[in-house]
C-alpha cells in the first residue's frame, strides 16, 4: 500500500515505512481545490518519494496544510495551486511561525511544476523566516546521572516483588470467604480476567457496587491495589523505558517503537536490537548486559498483561495497563503502548521526575528527559576513556601522541617497534597489490604471460602446476603457500577466514573459483543487512570492496552467469562458524 489521495471524502492515506497507517481528513476544508492540491504535494514528500517517514511528521505538515487553505480562504483567496501568486504566499508567511513557513513551502515544493514559475523560483531561494536554532541539551552531572539510574533499578526491582507477591497469591485459588471480598480472591480474580474494573468485579462476584466504596468501609482501594501490583502502568512502563535508554544510549523515539521482533539473540547473553532512528532509517546495536537483563525483567513483567492484549499492541514492548482508558469490552482496549499511543507518557514522565527529586546546583528541580539521557549516556562514555577518536587524548597531536606513547629506552625496544612498523608498511604494500585474476587461457600460459608475479610467488614447475590445478585450491582462491605464515604461525596451515583471501598476496583467483567468489558477495549482502554501516565498514569493507570492484569485474560475463545459477544465497554454503552465521 502506497501514500495516495482519495476524493470522496477528500482524504489522503498514509502508509509508511514502519508497517503504520494513517488517514488524515480534508473534507472540512473551506477550499477543496487548493487542498487537493497540496495535497498531492504532501504524498511526493512521503517516503519513498521523499524523506517524510512517520506520522508525526505527516501530522504536522496536514496540520500546516489545513491552516494554510483555511486562513488563505479567510483572506479572499478560492483559487487551487495554480493560482497562488507570490504576493499571495509572501503575506501569508509574513503573518505564520517559522514553523509554518518551512513546512508549507515543502507543500508546494513538492507540487513541483503545478506551482506559479515566479513561486517556483522563490521556493528555491531562502526563506522568509528561519527556524530558530535550538540550544543543545545538556548532559546531567554525575550525581543526578547515579540518582537516575538507581531510582528506576529500585523502581522496577519492587515492581518485581510485588508482582510475584500477587502471582503467589494467584496460584492459591479462589478464596470463598467474605463473598470473595479478601486479598487473595481478588488476586485469583485478576489473573484470571485480566485487568478488569470494580464494575466487572461486582457483577462476578454478586456483590453491590458499594461494597467497594472506601467511603462505607470498602475494599475498592485494596483491589486497585493489587490490580496495579500485577499489570504494570504506564509509569512503571516509562520507567522501565527511562532505564532501557540509560544502559543503552539509544535515541528516545528508537526505544519508543521497539516490538519484541526487534530482538534477535546470538548467543545464551547476547542480543543485537534492531531500531528505527528518524534520521538514519533502520539501526541495529548489540546490547550491554545491563540493558539485556533489563529486557528480559520487563518480559516477565509484561507477559502476563499480554495474555489480555490487543492483537494491535500485544508484540509492543512498552506496554501497559491504563484503566483511565478502558474500552467496551473490559481490560482489554486499557491494554496500551507507547508505540501506539505516541502522546501517552509525558505526564508519568514528569511524576518520575517530581519523585526523584533532580536538582541542580542553585536547589532548582531539573525536569527529566527522554533525549536528555541519550546525552548523558554519550557523555559518560567519554569521560570513562571513550572519546570515539582514534588518539588516546583527543588534545594531543598525533606526533606529541608518538613522542609520549610510542617512545622507546632500549636498543631492544627499538628495534622491535621499528620491527612492527615494517611488518605493517609491508602489510598495506601487499594490500594495495592488485588481485591475480587468471582466465583458462592465461592459466596455461602464466609462466610467460606474468613472469613478475610468478616470480613474486616463488613457484617452480610442479608448485606452478598444482596452484593452476585445483591441488592447492581454498575456499575463494588457489593458495601459492598455505604454510606461509601470513596470517598464522609460520610452518602451519593458514587459520584465516574465506574472506581474508580476498586481499591476500599470495591468492589466484581462476574461472573455477567464482561460484565460491558470488557466494561470498551473497554473505556480505547478508551481514550488511543485520548490521550498522560503522560495523559492517569495520569487519568486511575492505573485503566486499576488492571483491565487488577488482576482482569480479575481472572474470568475463558469460562465467559470472554461469557461476550465479550454482549460488543458492545460503549460510550453509560456505565454511562458517557459528558466530559468523546470518538470521
Amino acid at each position: 500500500m502506497v501514500t495516495r489521495v482519495e476524493t470522496e471524502p477528500l482524504r489522503v492515506e498514509f502508509s509508511f515505512p514502519n508497517g503504520t497507517q494513517w488517514t488524515g481528513k480534508l473534507d472540512t476544508c473551506s477550499n477543496p481545490a487548493l487542498a487537493e492540491g497540496l495535497a498531492r504535494g504532501l504524498v511526493e514528500l512521503v517516503h519513498p518519494l521523499g524523506d517524510v517517514k512517520h506520522k508525526r511528521t505527516a501530522v504536522g505538515l496536514l496540520v500546516s496544510l489545513r491552516r494554510m487553505v483555511e486562513e488563505l480562504a479567510e483572506s479572499g483567496f478560492h483559487g487551487g495551486v495554480g493560482d497562488l501568486r507570490k504576493s499571495h504566499m509572501l503575506t501569508y508567511w509574513l503573518g505564520s511561525t517559522a514553523w509554518r513557513v518551512q513546512r508549507t513551502r515543502r507543500l508546494l515544493q513538492g507540487c513541483g511544476m503545478n506551482v506559479d514559475a515566479d513561486l517556483r523560483i522563490y521556493l528555491a531561494g531562502n526563506t522568509v523566516k528561519a527556524i530558530p536554532r535550538t540550544k543543545p541539551l545538556e548532559p546531567y552531572d554525575e550525581d543526578q546521572w547515579l540518582r537516575i539510574e538507581s531510582f528506576l533499578r529500585e523502581r522496577l526491582q519492587q515492581a518485581a516483588r510485588d508482582q510475584r507477591e500477587v502471582m503467589d497469591l494467584a496460584g492459591l485459588g479462589p478464596d470463598p470467604s467474605d463473598q470473595g471480598l479478601n486479598r487473595q480472591n481478588l488476586a485469583w480474580l485478576l489473573a484470571e480476567r485480566g485487568p478488569i474494573g470494580l464494575d466487572v468485579v461486582a457483577e462476578v462476584l454478586g456483590v453491590p457496587y458499594g461494597r467497594f466504596q472506601p467511603s462505607r468501609g470498602g475494599v475498592g482501594p485494596m483491589f486497585l491495589q493489587v490490580r496495579s501490583m500485577m499489570f504494570p502502568s504506564v509509569e512503571l512502563a516509562m520507567a522501565a523505558r527511562l532505564l532501557f535508554g540509560v544502559y543503552c544510549g539509544v535515541v528516545p523515539d528508537g526505544i519508543r517503537d521497539l516490538g519484541l521482533e526487534d530482538f534477535t539473540w546470538t548467543g545464551d547473553r547476547t542480543a543485537i536490537m534492531e531500531y528505527m532512528k528518524g534520521r538514519r532509517a533502520l539501526e541495529s546495536v548489540n546490547l550491554p548486559a545491563r540493558a539485556i537483563r533489563l529486557f528480559e525483567r520487563w518480559c516477565e513483567l509484561s507477559t502476563h498483561l499480554r495474555t489480555f492484549a490487543p492483537d494491535a499492541v500485544a508484540d509492543d514492548l512498552w506496554i501497559f495497563h491504563d484503566p483511565h482508558r478502558a474500552g467496551a469490552a473490559p481490560g482489554q482496549r486499557a491494554v496500551l503502548s507507547f508505540a501506539v499511543q505516541q502522546g501517552s507518557g509525558g505526564k508519568s514522565r514528569r511524576a518520575l521526575g517530581r519523585q526523584m527529586g533532580l536538582v541542580d546546583e542553585a536547589g532548582k528541580s531539573v525536569p527529566l528527559h527522554t533525549a536528555r539521557i541519550r546525552t548523558t549516556y554519550t557523555n559518560m562514555l567519554a569521560r570513562s576513556g571513550w572519546s570515539g577518536r582514534t588518539r588516546i587524548d583527543p588534545n594531543h597531536s598525533r606526533a606529541v601522541e608518538g613522542g609520549h606513547y610510542v617512545s622507546t629506552t632500549t636498543p631492544a625496544q627499538t628495534e622491535s617497534v621499528e620491527t612492527v612498523i615494517e611488518d605493517a608498511q609491508a602489510d598495506i604494500l601487499r594490500r594495495r597489490r592488485p588481485a591475480l585474476v587468471l582466465t583458462d587461457e592465461e592459466a596455461a600460459l602464466a609462466a610467460a604471460t606474468y613472469p613478475d608475479e610468478i616470480a613474486r610467488l616463488g613457484l617452480d614447475g610442479d608448485e606452478l602446476a598444482a596452484l593452476l590445478g585445483s591441488e592447492m585450491d581454498v575456499f575463494t582462491a588457489a593458495c601459492a603457500n598455505q604454510m606461509s605464515g601470513l596470517h598464522g604461525p609460520k610452518g602451519k596451515p593458514c587459520p584465516a577466514r574465506p574472506w581474508v583471501c580476498v586481499l591476500c598476496p599470495l591468492a589466484v583467483f581462476m574461472p573455477r573459483h567464482a561460484p565460491n567468489l558470488l557466494r561470498l558477495k551473497a554473505y556480505f549482502a547478508r551481514q550488511s543487512r543485520q548490521m550498522t554501516v560503522d560495523q559492517f565498514l569495520a569487519v568486511f569493507g575492505p573485503y566486499a570492496d576488492r571483491l565487488s570492484h577488482d576482482i569480479l569485474p575481472r572474470f568475463e560475463a558469460r562465467v559470472l552467469e554461469a557461476a550465479a545459477g550454482q549460488v543458492g544465497d545460503d549460510d550453509s554454503e560456505l565454511p562458517l562458524r557459528p558466530e559468523e552465521v546470518t538470521q
